[in-house]
């Protein structure tokens, strides 16, 4: 019995496969083999190294430097449509965690909000490409290898995002040269010329996407991996020589924004630079686009919020603690009515045309540690007062710890942004795109109004100010002051809400 153990040693050590991935496979095959063949036959032992080949070879996992068990390849999601990079969070499993469908493999930074990554596969995490806190991982980056067995893992201890095979991309034609290509357990390893010309370079394709967002010219850059072969540290520490290659052209927004001010300190620091998360680099891009690109114009009308205060304190007083109205919940609904009653305001540019929508969803905008978000009121005009606002108290608060799904905040036909609580007056708001409005509402204070009820000809009201931002393109001026006209009725008279 020795014998044959040695003899199945030398076997698999002699075979060109790197070696046999599971530790039980030659006890497995001694046991079935000893009972066929004994130490004493040469002609039978050459059946054994026959046998024992092609049991390897059918039953037992292989893997080398260039081959890996079967795995898959879980990608940087986009967890929002605007989304084109994000933040990682934190990791809810590790490397040799059993992973089921639905279960959440990571907390990621959109540029909305922070949002739990849940995985539709199931197997075990195998190796993690990214770490907590990283920034700015674009959507389809390599974030983690995902393996059908535990005993799989171990092979991923040293697996790199050089390791994997860009499928989706055809290999490029040689012309003086034939593509070898040789396959080994999915895994593709593609022998090309040397050429070192343009997409002929021999390359791993996250070297060549790296170049190529660099606007590095791939066939410059000399490659250290097998062969020649240029790899993502060779781009990453790549110089270009200064007489013949320039260096690429900065960023068109870095271009725009000038240096700030340094100033020094003998006291010590004078300023903290805060790095920018991905969810306040897409708030700077769409709001710079939208005042660069959408033509606003301000309406602003003031409203009388006596009835409404009034209303709205009988309506608490009789809720029994089972709700709590807010002014910005009897906006919210006079909005959406008006909405029903000038649906041109409740539309969006589309360049060949105007969609015009059917039902008001109506988006508040939260401030949240991030930035700001806007939840939204679905079919707002068909909602009471009670439902709107414990709907708005649990989104904003469910904004505020990242925990909203993305068909809460994404969407919507009108914004109402309001600041009155924090005693501002009067603003003017920046429009969402594509929608074509959103209103600014201010706090409500005391004026003195012309009345002609009273015997001294004037009263002094709670009045409020509020500011309509429209796009020129979808509404014009007179359509904006009829919603406005239309809003101003249903807050100064609130019972034709309730009807």
């Amino acid at each position: 019995m020795s014998a044959v153990r040695r003899q199945l040693l030398r076997t698999a050590s002699g075979m060109s496969v790197a070696r046999i991935t599971a530790t039980r496979a030659l006890p497995h095959l001694v046991q079935h083999t000893s009972r066929s063949f004994t130490s004493t036959s040469a002609s039978n032992f050459t059946a054994l190294r026959t046998w024992a080949k092609a049991a390897v070879a059918k039953d037992i996992r292989l893997y080398s430097a260039q081959a890996y068990p079967s795995h898959n390849v879980i990608a940087m999601p986009a967890l929002s449509p605007t989304m084109t990079q994000g933040g990682i969070g934190t990791w809810q499993k590790k490397v040799g965690d059993e992973i089921q469908p639905g279960d959440v493999l990571v907390e990621v930074e959109t540029d909305k909000a922070q949002m739990d990554f849940e995985c539709q596969e199931e197997g075990f995490i195998a190796k993690i490409f990214v770490s907590t806190g990283d920034k700015d991982v674009p959507v389809g980056k390599p974030i983690a290898i995902l393996v059908e067995s535990a005993d799989d893992v171990a092979a991923f201890e040293n697996f790199t995002l050089e390791n994997i095979t860009d499928k989706s991309k055809p290999a490029p034609v040689e012309k003086k040269e034939e593509k070898k290509e040789e396959k080994k357990e999915g895994v593709t390893v593609s022998q090309t010329s040397s050429s070192p010309v343009n997409d002929h370079v021999r390359a791993s394709p996250y070297a060549k996407t790296t170049a190529r967002e660099r606007g590095i010219d791939i066939s410059l850059v000399k490659g250290t991996g097998p062969a020649g072969r240029v790899v993502k540290e060779d781009v990453d520490n790549y110089k270009p020589a200064a007489a013949t290659t320039a260096p690429a052209p900065p960023a068109p927004a870095a271009q725009s924004i000038p240096t700030a001010y340094a100033p020094q300190s003998a006291t010590g620091n004078a300023y903290t630079d805060i790095p920018t998360t991905s969810m306040r680099k897409i708030i700077a891009s769409r709001l710079t686009e939208s005042k660069q690109t959408v033509p606003h114009y301000y309406v602003t009308v003031e409203i009388n919020m006596d009835k409404t205060n009034k209303l709205r304190q009988v309506l608490n007083n009789s809720s029994g603690d089972k709700y709590k109205l807010s002014v910005n919940d009897f906006v919210i609904k006079a909005s959406a009515l008006a909405l029903k009653k000038v649906p041109e305001v409740n539309s969006a540019w589309q360049g060949d045309f105007i969609r015009q929508y059917n039902s008001a969803d109506i988006c508040v905008a939260v401030a949240t540690p991030t930035g700001l978000i806007t939840p939204i009121v679905a079919n707002a005009e068909a909602k009471g007062l009670s439902t709107i606002s414990s709907q708005v108290k649990d989104m904003a608060t469910r904004a505020r710890s990242g925990k909203l799904s993305p068909n809460e905040y994404q969407g919507g036909s009108f914004t109402i942004s309001n600041l009155g609580m924090f005693g501002v007056s009067n603003f003017t708001a920046i429009i969402n795109p594509p929608q074509s409005c959103i209103l600014a509402v201010g706090g409500a204070s005391q004026k003195v109004v012309p009345d002609d009820t009273t015997e001294s000809g004037f009263a002094v009201r709670d009045v409020m100010e509020v500011t309509l931002s429209a796009d020129h393109r979808v509404v014009d001026g007179a359509t904006s002051a009829t919603w406005l006209q239309a809003f101003k009725e249903y807050m100064e008279n609130p019972l034709k809400m309730l009807l």
